[in-house]
């Protein structure tokens, strides 16, 4: 419900009637994988690792062709396995900002899947405009780019490195998908709201779509598989506000 202030206000959170945040992250998991995702998912990935490997070679390119040690074998030899193992790391942290800008152009078709699949005799959201997708899908990028970025900062402080990895990137990825899910049900600034006042569960699923990041290769998997998990949340949190009792999680 919404307080006299115009805020949302939660009556309870984390569980709703037996559907807790692991059952809601494991059906999310579950979906991804499944055949009504998985187009998304392959051209996701298709088109991810097929920019990278073109990045690679334009690296691997510009150092062959612009620096010229060829006087001196052994450091052309350093310089090309410096080159590779520099560009296999870079590539390796872009995997998932890469990911993320493809993925959010299939947002809108992947948050009606999850809306059709579980949540049928709901009011269908309200797909975003192709512009503001695309500048949705910057911001993402951009978020996702700076998290890391700041992370790998602090990876440099003892006894902060992990910590600030999952802090970070839990905050950042569980509000840009949490409100890119509400906002197809209400304006972005009430969207915003909603987010703040369900701060707590919403940093718990961003928390646990920043552990997918954490792996290598399955970080491919993370910007589905957050956006699935958000629509969900955003759904428990709706029951709430209106007084539904909560639905479970239906595993099929």
């Amino acid at each position: 419900m919404r307080g006299a202030a115009g805020s949302y206000v939660s009556r309870t959170s984390f569980t709703d009637d037996g559907v807790s945040m692991l059952s809601l992250a494991v059906r999310s998991i579950a979906q991804v994988l499944s055949p009504p995702f998985r187009a998304i998912l392959w051209k996701s990935l298709g088109i991810t690792i097929a920019l990278l490997v073109v990045i690679w070679l334009a690296i691997e390119w510009a150092v062959t062709h612009l620096v010229d040690i060829s006087a001196y074998p052994w450091a052309d030899t350093a310089l090309s396995v410096v080159t590779g193992i520099g560009a296999f790391i870079g590539l390796g942290f872009l995997i998932a900002p890469v990911a993320t800008v493809f993925v959010a152009l299939y947002q809108d078709e992947i948050a009606e899947k999850v809306e059709v699949a579980d949540y049928p005799s709901d009011p269908p959201g309200r797909a975003m405009p192709i512009i503001p997708s695309i500048l949705l899908s910057v911001k993402f990028f951009g978020i996702v780019i700076l998290g890391n970025i700041v992370a790998l900062l602090l990876l440099l402080i003892p006894g902060v490195n992990v910590v600030a990895f999952f802090l970070v990137n839990g905050y950042l990825i569980g509000r840009e998908y949490f409100e890119f899910a509400a906002m197809r049900f209400m304006p972005a600034a009430d969207a915003r709201r909603l987010r703040k006042a369900h701060g707590a569960e919403v940093f718990v699923a961003g928390l646990i779509v920043a552990a997918i990041l954490a792996v290598p290769v399955v970080n491919l998997l993370a910007p589905i598989f957050g956006t699935v998990l958000m629509v969900h949340l955003q759904k428990r949190v709706a029951d709430r506000l209106s007084g539904r009792p909560g639905r479970r999680v239906p595993f099929r």
